[in-house]
């Protein structure tokens, strides 16, 4: 009986802890995405003078001390493919916006809505439902592992 008590305890204990690293990682980028927001669009800009797409997923994962390819078609292919259905807070989304491939990606934010630096807004929150967005849909990646989130919270505290 005692040994049937604790393994419900250890197994609560493991569940509750695997949804406050979640919710901790959320808070955390959403977190740093707020940080940025409004930054403007810069053309290869990497920092907070300016962002392109990419550029602002480097500097928003820098703070988590991962290291990510410089361009949206190179961060297309690291990690592992997500379902649209499947996306978590830090999942990477990637759209052809140009009809030649992958040329914008932005973070996934949580509530159907992900965090991007547009060209004609700077960094901002936009929904994936909306139609230009949801017409132009590729692809997403995780490249936040389990050990990346426990790191995360850590940090967190």
């Amino acid at each position: 009986m005692k040994k049937a008590i604790l393994s419900i305890f250890g197994a609560a204990v493991l569940f509750t802890s695997g949804a406050a690293t979640t919710h901790a990682s959320e808070a955390q980028i959403n977190s740093y995405v707020a940080q940025v927001a409004g930054t403007p669009y810069k053309y290869g800009g990497t920092t907070t003078a300016g962002f392109d797409c990419s550029g602002f997923i480097l500097y928003i994962f820098n703070k988590f001390g991962l290291d990510l390819p410089r361009t949206s078609q190179q961060q297309a292919n690291t990690g592992v493919k997500v379902a649209k259905d499947d996306l978590r807070v830090g999942d990477l989304v990637f759209f052809n916006t140009s009809g030649r491939g992958i040329s914008h990606a932005g973070i996934y934010v949580g509530n159907n809505k992900f965090a991007h630096s547009a060209s004609s807004k700077g960094v901002t929150v936009s929904s994936l439902s909306e139609p230009y967005y949801a017409n132009r849909y590729v692809t997403a990646r995780r490249v936040i592992s389990e050990y990346s989130y426990t790191r995360m919270v850590s940090e967190a505290r």
